[in-house]
């Protein structure tokens, strides 16, 4: 029997979120019904807000996020009722193409992010006047309740808590592995990190897990850089110029290994000092987004050329879902990644657009929305 739920709706691009009660479906065939107790504040969730990304309006925000299982459809064999669950915002069906071939991170049943459908291209959501509402990376996590696809859940151990929990369904493996993954910093290394937030501070410490000689950082941010400090960074700089002075003599000449775009907003000047930060054979690895219908890489082809430099993108980190969520937890059970230090201020649902507003003034690494039951 259909449900409600408060779930926190951008209705249209340049609006706040907007708390309001919506009904939920019951989960159908394949799917669950899951009660959020956490959730991150992502700055993806943001382009929505801002139009930068190209998703399909009214939308609950939400993407990265923890809960328990209250209701299961047919057919369901991952998870069942009352187990603790992290949403993983990229679907992992497990017999594509990329998926039989490690690439969960690329999995075809992620093609309605951007729609909030679900698997069968229908929608949970919908507002009191009948209006269809997609939810983000087919998730919405910005609210009590969700409907999900059982490929968007990983089983989660009950030693951990949901607010730490949360952080892996996005952040963390986006970042450690676009250094671990994407980027492949192997030991002795130097590294180059554009922007310090919820996805960078976790480059950080994927770039120091990796062995690199020189982690470096650039954000205009003071507290962030402090945080990064924390993490891992060797050396960190407001502005991108005195970064490739130090990268430059740090090297002898021979500049960076990697640089790792993930700023909030990605532009054609960071990728372009990303470019002029690394050396023969480097690689910047494009994490961050920019806003839509904007070119982003634009760069002259020599200096990619002659260096025989490489610029790719990396989505989730190159992560695969199922393995490396538990695996990162692994790490931090064991005190080998720090999760509870990134969470830096907890919000009600009624709180999000100040969550956001501290967000874009350099307020937080990642921001948490509590839930529960």
């Amino acid at each position: 029997m259909p449900t409600t739920t408060r779930a926190a709706v951008m209705w249209e691009a340049g609006q706040q979120w907007d708390v309001v009660e919506l009904d939920l479906d019951d989960p159908k065939d394949g799917e669950v019904l899951i009660r959020i107790e956490a959730a991150g504040l992502c700055h993806s969730d943001d382009h929505v807000r801002t139009g930068d990304m190209p998703v399909r309006y009214p939308m609950v925000g939400g993407h990265e996020a923890a809960g328990v299982v209250e209701q299961v459809g047919a057919g369901v064999r991952r998870v069942g009722v009352g187990d603790r669950v992290v949403c993983s915002f990229i679907p992992v069906c497990g017999t594509c193409r990329y998926c039989s071939t490690g690439r969960q991170n690329l999995c075809d049943a992620g093609r309605n992010a951007v729609s909030g459908m679900l698997q069968d291209d229908t929608f949970r959501f919908h507002s009191p006047d009948g209006r269809d509402v997609g939810g983000m990376c087919a998730v919405g996590a910005f609210s009590e309740r969700v409907v999900v696809s059982e490929f968007s859940c990983v089983k989660l151990d009950d030693d951990i808590p949901f607010d730490v929990a949360a952080l892996v369904s996005c952040g963390v493996p986006t970042g450690w592995g676009s250094a671990v993954y994407a980027a492949g910093v192997q030991a002795g290394q130097t590294v180059v990190i554009f922007g310090c937030g919820g996805v960078g501070i976790n480059a950080v410490q994927g770039a120091a897990h990796a062995g690199a000689e020189h982690v470096v950082v650039v954000d205009p941010v003071e507290f962030k850089l402090e945080k990064a400090r924390e993490v891992g960074a060797t050396h960190t700089f407001t502005d991108p110029q005195y970064a490739r002075e130090f990268v430059k003599s740090a090297t002898r000449g021979q500049y960076a290994d990697h640089a790792i775009i993930t700023v909030g907003v990605n532009d054609e000047k960071v990728v372009g000092h990303a470019i002029g930060v690394i050396g023969k054979g480097g690689r910047v690895t494009v994490t961050a987004m920019g806003r839509y219908g904007e070119h982003q890489i634009v760069a002259y082809d020599a200096l990619i050329v002659a260096y025989q430099r490489q610029v790719q993108g990396a989505l989730f980190g190159g992560c695969n879902p199922l393995y490396d969520i538990p695996r990162l937890l692994g790490l931090y059970r064991a005190g080998d990644l720090r999760l509870d230090e990134l969470i830096t201020q907890r919000y009600s649902l009624d709180q999000i657009n100040d969550g956001y507003r501290d967000l874009l003034d350099g307020k937080n690494i990642r921001g948490i929305l509590t839930l529960g039951g």
